[in-house]
C-alpha cells in the first residue's frame, strides 16, 4: 500500500503530529515533552515563532496509520538577514520506513520549491537553537533539555533513503563540573588575568530584572554568535518570549553576565536539565505532573551550558575563561549538580572545541544538519 502524505491541519491530526513520538519511542531514552506545550508552539495563533515564519506540517500514511511526520518552513528572519531564499524541514519523525522518509521530505521539498526557496536545509525544530540536527552519536543517552533524540535508523533514513547531504555536525561536550583538577593550568591563570588586568566581574542575574538582561544577552549574542551557522539575530519579539519561557527553568545560580565597569561584555545562559522532570510528568500536568515539577530542585543533578559567549571586542580579556571557572566553583558548592553538557558547538569551530579539550570534555553526542538543493519554481 502506498504511502500518503498530506497536511495536518485540523485540530485531531496536529494532535496526532505531537503524539506519533510517543509511540515511535516509547521504553527508549527519548524524553516526552508535555502536550500542552507542543500544542502551543505549533500554534499558528499562539506559536513563538508566528511574527517572521510560515509553516506546513505533514502526516504520512500507510492504509490509514501514521508512519511518520514533518514540517516544512521558510524563516524570513533568517532569509531577510542571509539575503538568501531558504527553506528548512524540521519535526522529522518515522518508522524505519524508506518509503515514508522519502515522501515526506519530497513533501517538503514541494511545498518550499512552491514558495520560491532553493535548498532545504534541516531538521531544525522552526530555528537552529531549538531542537537541531539527527542524532548520530549518543543513542544511548538521554536528551537534555532542547536537545533531539532519534534511534539509529534516522540516518539511514536520510542519507540513504532520501539521499540528503550532509551540512555539518553539532557536538555536544561533557563536562565534570566539580573537578577543577581536570582543567589545563592555562584556563584559571586567564581567569585570573581577566579579573586583575582587564577589571572583569561577574554577577549572577536575577528573575526581577530578567527581561532587561536578556536585552544585554541578545547584544551580546547578536554580536559574538553572527557568524554562527543559522544564526537570526534576537528581536525584542524574541526576546519577550524567551524571557517567558526562561522563567520556567530560571535558576540564579546558573546565569552569568560579565562586565567591564558599566558593560555587559559577555553572557552565560545556562539551563538546569529539565527533561530529568519531564521524564517523570510523562507528558502531562495533571494528575501528579505538577508534583515533579514542584520538586525539581531535588531531582536534577546536571546542566546545559546553552549559550556562553564575549563580546568580539573584548575576547581578548579572559572573560569566557573566567565565566567557564565561575562554572566550575558553582558547581563545587552546588549539593546536586556536578556535572553537564556544553553546546552545542559546531564541529568547525576550533576555538570553542579547543576550550572544550583544555577542560577535559569529552563529546558525547553528535547531531547531523542536512541539505538538498531545490529545483527553481517553475512558475
Amino acid at each position: 500500500m502506498a504511502v500518503d502524505v498530506q497536511p495536518a491541519r485540523s485540530f485531531r491530526d496536529v494532535g496526532r503530529f505531537i503524539d506519533l513520538p510517543y509511540r515511535l519511542h516509547a521504553g527508549t531514552p527519548w524524553v516526552p515533552p508535555l502536550r500542552l506545550e507542543r500544542r502551543i508552539f505549533l500554534s499558528r495563533r499562539l506559536g513563538p515563532y508566528k511574527t517572521h515564519l510560515d509553516f506546513e506540517l505533514f502526516l504520512a500514511r500507510r492504509e490509514g496509520r501514521v508512519v511518520g511526520r514533518i514540517s516544512a518552513h521558510v524563516d524570513h528572519a533568517y532569509n531577510r538577514h542571509h539575503d538568501e531564499r531558504r527553506g528548512w524541514f524540521g519535526f522529522f519523525e518515522c518508522e524505519d520506513d524508506p518509503e515514508a522518509a522519502r515522501a515526506l521530505l519530497d513533501a517538503a521539498t514541494a511545498w518550499l520549491t512552491a514558495r520560491g526557496q532553493t535548498e532545504m536545509t534541516g531538521p531544525a525544530d522552526f530555528v537552529m537553537n531549538d531542537e537541531s540536527g539527527i542524532v548520530i552519536e549518543g543513542h544511548e543517552l538521554a536528551p537534555m533539555i532542547r536537545q533531539p533524540w532519534h534511534p539509529p535508523y534516522y540516518q539511514r533514513l536520510c542519507e540513504d533513503a532520501a539521499g540528503l547531504e550532509k551540512v555539518v555536525d553539532l557536538l555536544m561536550w561533557r563536562l565534570e563540573l566539580d573537578d577543577r583538577e581536570q582543567m589545563l593550568p592555562i584556563l584559571p591563570e586567564l581567569a585570573t588575568d581577566a579579573r586583575v588586568k582587564h577589571g572583569v566581574t561577574i554577577r549572577r542575574m536575577s528573575r526581577r530584572r530578567l527581561r532587561a538582561d536578556l536585552d544585554l544577552f541578545g547584544e551580546i549574542y547578536n554580536r559574538a554568535w553572527r557568524r554562527n551557522f543559522g544564526f537570526v539575530p534576537y528581536d525584542e519579539h524574541d526576546l519577550d518570549q524567551y524571557a517567558r519561557e526562561m522563567q520556567l527553568v530560571f535558576d540564579r545560580d546558573w546565569m552569568m553576565v560579565a562586565e567591564v565597569g558599566d558593560e555587559a561584555i559577555a553572557i552565560a545562559l545556562t539551563f538546569p536539565d529539565i527533561n530529568q522532570v519531564l521524564r517523570r510528568m510523562r507528558g502531562r500536568v495533571l494528575p501528579f505532573g505538577w508534583w515533579h515539577y514542584l520538586r525539581r530542585k531535588g531531582t536534577v543533578d546536571r546542566v546545559r551550558v546553552g549559550f556562553l559567549g564575549v563580546k568580539p571586542k573584548f575576547q581578548h580579556t579572559g572573560a569566557a575563561a573566567a565565566l567557564y571557572v565561575e562554572h566550575f566553583e558553582t558547581s563545587a558548592r552546588h549539593p546536586l549538580i556536578k556535572g553537564g553538557e556544553m553546546g552545542w558547538i559546531l564541529e568547525t569551530n576550533r576555538a570553542m572545541n579547543r576550550g572544550m579539550e583544555a577542560m577535559h570534555g569529552r563529546v558525547v553526542k553528535r547531531y547531523r544538519v542536512y541539505r538538498r538543493e531545490l529545483a527553481a519554481n517553475p512558475e
